[in-house]
Parts: C-alpha cells; sequence; structure tokens
C-alpha cells in the first residue's frame, strides 16, 4: 500500500493534471463517458478496487502509527476508528464499483 501511495497515485496525479495542460494527454480522453466506458470491465474494476483499498488501508495504518507519536495510547479504540474508516471506505468503493 504504501509504495503504491508513494510513487503510483502521484505519478498518476501528474499526468492527469500537468498531462493535460501540456497536451500530452487531450481532454476528450478524460471525458466522463470516455472513464465509464473504460471501468465496464472486471479487470479494470479490480485495479482500481485494489489500488483504493490499498491506500485506504496504507493511510489507516499510518493515521494509527500518527497517533501513538502523537501520545493518543488508547490503541484499541484509535485502531477501531481508522481500520474502521478504511473498511468503510474500501465498502464504498465496492459497492460504487460494482454499481457501474
Amino acid at each position: 500500500g504504501g509504495t503504491l501511495a508513494a510513487f503510483v497515485l502521484p505519478a498518476i496525479v501528474f499526468a492527469l493534471t500537468i498531462g493535460v495542460e501540456l497536451n500530452g494527454i487531450q481532454p476528450e480522453a478524460l471525458a466522463y463517458d470516455r472513464v465509464i466506458a473504460g471501468l465496464q470491465s472486471p479487470f479494470a474494476k479490480l485495479v482500481v478496487f485494489g489500488a483504493l483499498v490499498v491506500i485506504l488501508w496504507h493511510a489507516a495504518h499510518r493515521m494509527r502509527i500518527t497517533a501513538h507519536d502523537l501520545g493518543i495510547y488508547a490503541d484499541g479504540f484509535v485502531m477501531t476508528v481508522c481500520y474502521g474508516i478504511a473498511a468503510v471506505g474500501s465498502g464504498i468503493a465496492l459497492v460504487a464499483l460494482l454499481g457501474l
């Protein structure tokens, strides 16, 4: 999750923002209809779901460790909240992707 969050996600964001501005990616390629059409295959849904899930769980783990570093030692509560939010986010991603 950490590698994906640290290397792949910023590259995607960079490509989709700067790439469009520098005419490397045509804005029509990112039109809503084309993006939704690209997400119709089960493989694309699986890739997007996998990326979202590992990033959510990585973020949850980092927040748990940060809370401990800040002196919040109620680890059971912090763990429940952090990983609970990641689980809910994963569920929302699953429902949203299956609904496409």
